[in-house]
């Protein structure tokens, strides 16, 4: 297992995991009854949550730092909701900063309830913020959904206001009758630009991975990838780069990069063997100039957006070697995904025997430089 070592890390990937009643103080009042409880059965509430954590303190454990406590272990893990010993945990492993996401208190307000899906996501950013206020290393990815663009645009604003990370959007088109690439979207993109704040997607914030009928072979349903039903199995797997690839070629394809050539984004948690055949297919597209007058306006391939503006995390379980040598050295990002077993236990270890062949300035730039060039100043 992977201990603490000399080098330095910047996380791009890892997640609060949240008690029952974590959103509840900063919802507002009239969106308090309104919101659905926390859907995890294995989640404390904020009393019982503040108790273990108390009683760790008071009777502190001297392997509670050891991978084995850490890594992939979900809510039994040290450092899963409280702040403090999150921040313990960037200490002993030497991460210099940590982008942090919720993990299941979207589905409290996620709802075409419009009052109910933006009160909701003013409680998350609030409850983002408050989790990384206390150290300056972790980094808060507020939601913002496109579903109404005049309250996006506020909830941004607030959002922006708390500084933030990055802004994790979701990777579907905002409705039928508009896509991403769609300029009622470029006040959304402007002020990521203006405030030097990436966007990011991410796994669950896309539609259904596979159409239900797909799923029906005929055989009972097996357990998902953490043995119960809410998970990825393989059908998941296969196309987990489809919403992220589409979403973001069509932001190449339509011009948002290049209005907007200091906009950053990034897919997290999404895998990056697909991504040699995104750049491949895109450069691919550049065909339909003949026919299409603004992608021949465009003044720079598809792809060379991509590569300008955009990153990706590998899993740990991805042939990370066989990525770099397809993409180069310039796209990839470290994630450990904490605490979520989709991480490993040993994420920090895999990595590395992944980039054993590769020389320094590709380790230095998975490690640090390509989520410094994310993150901006």
């Amino acid at each position: 297992m992977t201990t603490a070592t000399a080098r330095r890390y910047l996380d791009a990937d890892s997640h609060v995991l949240e008690p029952t009643d974590w959103l509840t103080p900063y919802a507002d009042p009239d969106i308090r009854p309104r919101m659905r409880t926390l859907p995890h059965t294995f989640a404390p509430d904020n009393a019982s949550a503040a108790g273990i954590v108390a009683a760790r303190a008071a009777a502190p454990d001297t392997d509670a730092l050891t991978d084995e406590r850490l890594w992939g272990r979900g809510y039994d893990a040290y450092g899963a909701w409280d702040p403090s010993e999150r921040s313990a945990i960037l200490d002993t492993f030497g991460i210099d900063a940590q982008l942090v996401f919720s993990t299941f208190a979207p589905g409290q307000f996620l709802s075409t309830d419009l009052e109910l899906l933006y009160g909701g996501i003013r409680a998350h950013t609030r409850a983002l913020a408050d989790f990384c206020s206390a150290d300056p290393r972790l980094l808060a990815v507020p939601l913002i959904p496109f579903a109404d663009i005049d309250r996006a645009v506020d909830e941004l604003d607030a959002a922006l206001a708390q500084g933030p990370g990055a802004i994790l959007v979701q990777s579907t088109a905002p409705s039928k009758t508009m896509g991403p690439g769609h300029p009622a979207l470029d006040p959304i993109w402007a002020r990521l630009q203006d405030a030097d704040v990436p966007f990011v997607t991410h796994v669950g914030t896309g539609g259904r991975l596979v159409p239900a009928g797909y799923r029906e072979n005929g055989k009972p349903l097996p357990p998902d990838f953490l043995g119960g039903g809410e998970n990825v199995r393989s059908k998941d797997f296969i196309n987990i780069g489809y919403w992220p690839e589409n979403f973001l070629s069509c932001l190449a394809l339509d011009g948002v990069f290049e209005r907007f050539p200091r906009l950053r984004g990034a897919s997290i948690e999404q895998g990056a063997e697909w991504v040699p055949g995104m750049l491949k297919k895109l450069d691919g597209a550049m065909q339909f100039a003949r026919t299409e007058p603004d992608l021949a306006a465009l003044p720079m391939k598809a792809s060379e957006y991509i590569r300008r503006q955009v990153k990706f995390t590998p899993f740990a379980k991805d042939d990370v070697g066989w990525v770099l040598d397809n993409v180069g050295p310039d796209l990839l990002l470290f994630s450990t995904d904490f605490p979520h077993p989709e991480g490993t236990r040993d994420p920090i270890g895999r990595f590395r025997d992944h980039l054993e062949r590769f020389d320094d300035a590709t380790r230095e730039k998975f490690y640090v430089d390509n989520m410094a060039e994310l993150l901006g100043s």
